[in-house]
């Protein structure tokens, strides 16, 4: 499957802050990746993202979505919790 490339994907680089913790919702398996931004009642970011939830495919991929989109290196995401569930919590170092 395709990475989205940058210009399909939301601009996130206003929470690019050092300690920003971002909660964010994974739907593995998706025919299509990318990020829905939350909606005006707030909530969780919505990640889809083609890979399978295995061995931690999904939130890698998840994590490179999420980096790509908040213009930071997917080594400053640190994943806080949720690492066996769709509903993940990433801290930026």
């Amino acid at each position: 499957m395709a990475r989205p490339k940058a210009k399909d994907l939301p601009d996130l680089t206003h929470l690019a802050r050092a300690g920003a913790e971002i909660a964010v919702r994974v739907t593995p398996g998706a025919a299509r990746a990318g990020i829905d931004p939350p909606g005006p009642e707030g909530g969780p970011l919505r990640i889809r993202v083609g890979e399978l939830p295995e061995k931690g495919r999904a939130t890698a991929a998840a994590q490179a979505l999420l980096a790509k989109a908040l213009g930071i290196a997917k080594t400053r995401l640190v994943l806080v919790s949720g690492a066996a569930s769709r509903d993940k919590v990433f801290r930026i170092d």
